[in-house]
């Protein structure tokens, strides 16, 4: 019986030994699989502080916290079982699906450069004040929710495929566990330091406001910080993109069988990745600099493509106002 025992107590430790050993195998892979995420990540902070922008401050992270709410909703309960169904029976799409979204982060990219250098022009909407009360301002909220959530599902779908691709030899419930885990802190780390950003300001001030020199000084230093804090965020976002976009395409064509451009990036990064110390980091500096121009290059041809369709779908609005200046003349 202590034999049993034993034997029993020896299937234990084995079990605890296995699950220990998946939950590393777990962590190591949402870790694997977030990272490649970063570039989308860092856009998506960037680009969230903006919608609440305007908004009365005592309804800022109200706002943000039910956009946070409807990007899990976005990543668990819509595209977690759609791409795990995809790699579970067509895995062949997932290199062509992850190449469309790659090709959208560099076109993404390549749109904020040209709109900054102002080659193309950047509409926005006007910000319409309310003048009907509570019932108004409601509805203005929702308006403001629904469309961060839809830019949200854009790049969580971006996010999660790339998280995917990360981690697709794995076996299914393993797949599904990591991308829960990835979409989880994703989210959380994202929003939180979206709500940290936009209440930056507010921090700054009220400490401004206090006797201490030195805590006044750095609530000064706080308000002045956040539109420089916003700004850099928006430029790594824009080369992360550009970078991660480029890179997925580079591995992508030689996933599909056009080895020429991903082995002379390789054979660049062998010479530098033999450095004694240094050598792993500075192959990574090659690959990523030419993914990143590979990046800005692809999505400057796809950005220019999509500026002509656009300008050859408007030409009723030209000719109308040609016409118009004619009878005027």
């Amino acid at each position: 019986m202590a034999g049993g025992l034993f034997a029993l107590l020896d299937d234990v430790a084995a079990l605890v030994k296995l699950s220990a050993a998946s939950l590393d195998d777990v962590a190591a892979g949402a870790s694997k699989a977030g990272a490649k995420a970063v570039g989308v990540v860092v856009d998506d902070a960037a680009v969230t502080p903006k919608f609440v922008e305007g908004v009365n401050p005592k309804r800022e992270l109200p706002i943000i916290k039910r956009i946070a709410l409807g990007s899990l909703v976005n990543k668990l309960v819509i595209i977690l079982p759609i791409i795990l169904l995809l790699s579970q029976f067509l895995p062949w799409l997932l290199t062509p699906l992850l190449m469309v979204g790659g090709t959208y982060l560099c076109f993404e990219g390549a749109e904020k450069i040209f709109e900054k250098f102002g080659w193309i022009e950047h509409h926005e909407e006007p910000k319409k004040e309310s003048k009907h009360g509570k019932k108004n301002d409601g509805d203005a909220e929702k308006k403001i929710v629904r469309s961060a959530i839809t830019t949200d599902f854009v790049l969580s779908c971006e996010i999660m495929v790339i998280a995917l691709n990360e981690v697709a030899s794995e076996a299914l419930l393993s797949r599904a566990i990591i991308l829960a885990i990835v979409a989880l802190a994703i989210t959380v780390g994202v929003y939180g330091v979206v709500a940290l950003i936009v209440k930056m300001d507010d921090i700054g001030l009220h400490m401004a406001q206090k006797d201490k020199p030195s805590t006044q000084k750095f609530g000064r230093f706080l308000v002045q910080a956040m539109p420089k804090l916003l700004g850099a965020l928006s430029v790594i976002g824009t080369f992360a993109m550009l970078w991660v976009g480029g890179h997925i395409i580079l591995v992508g064509t030689d996933e599909l069988g056009l080895h020429a451009l991903y082995g002379f990036i390789h054979h660049l990064e062998v010479p530098v990745a033999a450095i004694p110390g240094v050598g792993g980091f500075l192959g990574w500096l090659v690959n990523t600099f030419f993914s990143l121009i590979l990046g800005a290059i692809w999505g400057s041809i796809v950005a220019g493509i999509a500026i002509g369709i656009t300008a050859l779908m408007k030409p009723g609005r030209t000719v109308k106002d040609d016409s118009v200046d004619t009878a005027a003349a």
